[in-house]
């Protein structure tokens, strides 16, 4: 894998894995009634907490799995498990309806006072366990052990996956209006289940890769490697 390859990987997997446009119904709901200059800033509090705190666990979650004594395979196969559960509530159900609920209306109050106020009640469950949830946390993990190969170029490869990522989180929220009715509920709908393919299937594969880590010759190389480049 290359670094252009590595850097793309992780990007992709990460935006499957926060799933920004299947989440603008949820953030719509959330925000209802909100002035625009409001719900932007929402979007600008969550992206950054978001970014942080998947920074932070792209540089400390290796030195956490070694304090708990848990090497990075078996880290791996569970994070593998836990995606795929994740994937396929995406690919079965719409489960974004629990946070329908949530709308709060904006007030007197300035844009920045409103979205502080919601961001603080957006934490939870929004931001997590919904947007970065345990599979993104043990996606990143996976791909910061990945980063070291490269070395310090890997890391700021890894770490403009993760500030794109979030970016791109943003801007979707920003175009919450724009998106839900240039899509529609089918539309939204259809990316969603989607994206849960796509992250069971990247579940399988990390699972692939845990028992070949911990075996020899259980899984065949062309499997849990499939496109490497052959030398």
């Amino acid at each position: 894998m290359s670094l252009t390859e590595y850097g793309v990987n992780f990007f992709v997997a990460m935006f499957a894995l926060l799933d920004p446009i299947g989440n603008v119904p949820v953030f719509a709901a959330a925000t209802a009634g909100a002035l625009a200059a409001g719900r932007r800033w929402v979007a600008v509090y969550i992206s950054l907490f978001a970014f942080g705190f998947m920074t932070f666990f792209f540089f400390s979650g290796l030195a956490l799995l070694e304090f708990f004594g848990i090497s990075l395979p078996a880290f791996r196969i569970a994070g593998g498990v836990i995606l795929f559960l994740m994937g396929l509530e995406m690919a079965r159900d719409d489960f974004t309806a629990m946070f329908a609920d949530a709308a709060e209306g904006a007030d007197s109050e300035g844009p920045r006072a409103y979205a502080r106020r919601r961001f603080e009640r957006l934490v939870v469950p929004f931001a997590m366990p919904l947007l970065i949830g345990p599979g993104a946390i043990s996606t990143v993990v996976i791909y910061s052990s990945e980063a070291k190969k490269f070395g310090l170029q890997g890391l700021a490869t890894g770490v403009g996956a993760i500030a794109a990522v979030s970016l791109v989180t943003m801007l979707c929220f920003w175009l919450t209006p724009a998106i839900s009715k240039l899509l529609g509920r089918i539309g939204l709908t259809i990316i969603v289940r989607v994206l849960g393919l796509i992250l069971c299937a990247m579940a399988v594969q990390f699972v692939i890769v845990g028992i070949a880590d911990t075996t020899r010759n259980v899984i065949l190389k062309d499997v849990s490697a499939p496109y490497a480049q052959k030398k």
